[in-house]
């Protein structure tokens, strides 16, 4: 997508997960440059490496009292999302937020209704959507290549070591919302609703394996019941040394979709096959950046045209609230034992 010349963007938030954003921030900067970097913690700011020209600050004023910034990237932990982002769009910025939304789906419908009364423009990082074999997977789906769909299977097993736990306020509720649902699976959970719509009703077990100490989940399962006797399997967990690529498999009347780390493989009943897109990397494995940013700076270009041109982005906050419902139903499931009807609504 080319992008004219535009307006500047401005972000709040300067850890490990700003790395992707930054770098797809310093190719777009002849269209917006990145202009503001925002972080509570001055040292840390300090020895951060950013785009160039991009100016640093402790203080949000002088990101929301700056007129040329239009757009503003919200990096911090969950946590603080819902603050600054009502901040930023009472003084009318658009914004994307990095996944999560927010830390449960109270809050995150919450951050996406102060948006929409405010009339700024909402998305959220959830990248593997335009992935270019996610984006050619989505196009056989709508035209029926693969027929009916008749099982779905998403795999998420990655590792982590308990030094990642360490840091203060990682794997907890207070900071992120929950474990290797909200932090590592939202990316393929999300892609696979995204393709498959609401489910029916959700079974789920959540647990945390003797390798971790951890507030919250490194270890999920859950079933997604659709119609027609349709069932999507979820497996995730951090605790899988050495982390293996995700996977997302859909099975239809007529072929066989493999989605792996971007890579899309295709089998048709007629004997046909098809290679759609490349392997981009998954960061499954001790290292949680190894992986590349060209899918990030695809979402931002979707962004910056959308409040550009004023039209919705593709990875809207209110089409992520359907995976922040569908994971609180699969730890709601666990804690019940017992299979919970799903509510679609947003």
């Amino acid at each position: 997508m080319a992008l004219s010349p535009g307006f500047a963007v401005a972000a709040v938030g300067a850890g490990l997960g700003a790395t992707p954003h930054f770098r797809a921030m310093e190719e777009l900067r002849d269209a917006h440059a990145l202009t503001w970097v925002c972080a509570r913690d001055a040292q840390r700011l300090q020895d951060r490496v950013l785009p160039a020209g991009a100016r640093r600050t402790t203080r949000l004023e002088d990101i929301l009292e700056d007129p040329q910034v239009r757009a503003v990237l919200v990096l911090t932990p969950p946590a603080a999302h819902l603050e600054v982002v009502r901040k930023l769009a009472q003084a009318g910025k658009h914004v994307l937020v990095e996944k999560p939304l927010e830390l449960d789906l109270t809050r995150a419908r919450e951050l996406v209704a102060c948006c929409e009364a405010a009339g700024v423009l909402l998305a959220v990082m959830l990248q593997f959507r335009l992935r270019a074999g996610a984006v050619r997977l989505t196009q056989l789906l709508r035209q029926g290549a693969l027929g009916s769909v008749t099982s779905t299977s998403a795999s998420v097993r990655w590792w982590r070591p308990q030094s990642y736990y360490d840091e203060p306020g990682r794997g907890t509720l207070a900071r992120d919302g929950g474990g290797v649902l909200m932090t590592q699976a939202i990316h393929t959970l999300d892609l696979l609703l995204s393709l498959l719509g609401s489910p029916l009703r959700v079974t789920g077990v959540v647990s945390t394996s003797p390798v971790h100490r951890m507030e919250t989940e490194d270890c999920a399962s859950a079933l997604l019941h659709y119609p027609h006797g349709m069932v999507a399997v979820l497996q995730a967990t951090t605790a899988a040394y050495p982390g293996s690529p995700e996977r997302l498999e859909i099975n239809g009347t007529l072929g066989t979709a493999t989605l792996e780390a971007g890579r899309l493989q295709l089998d048709f009943l007629d004997g046909r096959s098809e290679v759609a897109g490349a392997d981009a990397g998954s960061g499954a494995g001790a290292d949680p950046m190894a992986f590349g940013h060209s899918a990030h700076r695809t979402v931002l270009e979707d962004f910056l045209h959308a409040v550009r041109t004023n039209t919705a982005p593709a990875t809207s906050g209110r089409s992520a609230l359907l995976v922040h419902a569908v994971i609180e139903a699969i730890v709601e499931s666990s804690r019940r034992g017992t299979p919970v009807p799903f509510d679609p609504s947003p």
